[in-house]
């Protein structure tokens, strides 16, 4: 087993966060998103957003679209390549801390504008 300290496991955690959000929300990436599925956004009587998600393509383009807007399913997959890389890549060590500042920067920003 390894050594991991308490700092290194948040940075991993707020790593995964930032890259994962950035993967499945952001605009800045809608064109990995793009060939694969259109987001549509719809009011309904109640006055509520709803998001609606169109799948595009064939058996393999639908199952890349679904895992790329599901927040759990790309988790997974970012999670075990940022800790493949803290293993493996040490040089990698600050592309990490930069993902991790900006996911703590993330959660500080939602948390304020919730109040």
């Amino acid at each position: 087993m390894f050594d991991l300290s308490w700092i290194d496991l948040t940075i991993l955690v707020l790593a995964s966060f930032r890259l994962t959000h950035l993967i499945v929300f952001d605009e800045i990436t809608a064109f990995l998103r793009n060939p694969f599925f259109t987001v549509t956004y719809e009011t309904d009587a109640s006055g509520q957003l709803l998001r609606q998600i169109d799948f595009k393509g064939g058996k393999i383009r639908s199952w890349i679209g679904r895992l790329l807007s599901c927040y759990w399913c790309v988790g997974i997959w970012v999670a075990l390549v940022v800790v493949g890389l803290y293993l493996y890549v040490p040089a990698a060590y600050p592309l990490l801390l930069l993902l991790a500042i900006a996911g703590a920067a993330a959660v500080i920003e939602t948390k304020m504008y919730m109040s």
